[in-house]
């Protein structure tokens, strides 16, 4: 991967973008890479209006967004001393121009919400289409209305897929970056009712099988960073979604594949990575591959 990749963080000027930003600022710091701030704008009139796009001529960048993304990069540059910054404004909307941006990017930060969302609406909003389809990691900043979280484990989850392979990965870099312990959670279904001696059978099968995916990932963690606190944690729970989204209660970082066991290859976000988009307590990173070709 070329070392020049930036961080990125799409601005509006909203409040969950500068808070994004700010989020963006400390990954470029922890990675030693550049942070580009990046507007994407669309003809003013561009906005929901059932207007012919011809009629209202190219949309140009504007004075007003300029001076609001270079007082975003001074306050940053102010608060993390040695953090080169870059700002730009690119035509097209916002998700799309982020997901292009993706290609080239070490990370891509977005916020839960921007300008005009609502609090409901989260996913197939921007966060939601560059978490999708996004060509590198995404690091989406919720919930837009708490401060940012500093303490805290790295939470990731655990099922044996590829994409949960580099989830973990990924996870295991960011606990090494922040200072702080990684906590691997694999979530197994509740006991079912049956025969008692057929219904035990079926427990210990699955309480090993959860013993053994954890102790995988766990011994490849420490093998590449020893000095890591790795903790294994087996979870019983209806759904991998609704015990991950408690989980990120207590954590500073949930890290999530963008596909789990059984994923579609033209469904890029799979069901526990869009609850968590959704209804995580704390940021989610999700983890795609890097684009070769970027």
């Amino acid at each position: 991967m070329p070392v020049n990749r930036p961080v990125v963080v799409g601005v509006d000027g909203s409040s969950t973008s500068l808070t994004a930003a700010e989020h963006a600022a400390r990954a470029a710091v922890r990675r030693s890479r550049p942070l580009h701030l990046v507007h994407g704008y669309l003809h003013p009139l561009g906005y929901g209006v059932p207007l012919n796009p011809y009629d209202l001529g190219v949309p140009a960048p504007t004075a007003e967004a300029q001076r609001m993304l270079e007082q975003v990069a001074a306050e940053l540059t102010e608060r993390h001393p040695g953090l080169r910054v870059e700002v730009r404004q690119v035509a097209g909307g916002p998700g799309a121009t982020l997901v292009e941006e993706s290609r080239r990017a070490d990370l891509v930060v977005v916020g839960s919400r921007g300008v005009g969302g609502f609090a409901g609406l989260l996913l197939g909003s921007v966060s939601g289409q560059v978490a999708q389809h996004g060509h590198c990691p995404v690091l989406v900043i919720r919930p837009a209305e708490q401060p940012i979280p500093v303490d805290g484990p790295v939470l990731v989850g655990v099922d044996g897929s590829e994409s949960a392979d580099l989830a973990v990965r990924l996870a295991a870099d960011e606990a090494v970056g922040r200072s702080t312990e990684l906590v691997l959670v694999h979530v197994r279904p509740p006991e079912r009712a049956g025969a008692p001696a057929e219904a035990a059978g079926a427990v210990a099968a699955e309480q090993a099988e959860s013993a053994e995916l954890l102790a995988r990932a766990a011994a490849l963690i420490r093998a590449d960073h020893p000095v890591l606190t790795v903790s294994e944690r087996p979870v019983q729970a209806a759904s991998a979604e609704q015990a991950l989204v408690a989980a990120s209660g207590e954590a500073a970082l949930v890290v999530v594949g963008s596909r789990g066991r059984g994923g579609f290859a033209g469904l890029l976000l799979g069901s526990v990575s869009q609850a968590l988009v959704q209804h995580a307590h704390c940021p989610v990173l999700v983890a795609h591959p890097y684009d070769p070709a970027g």
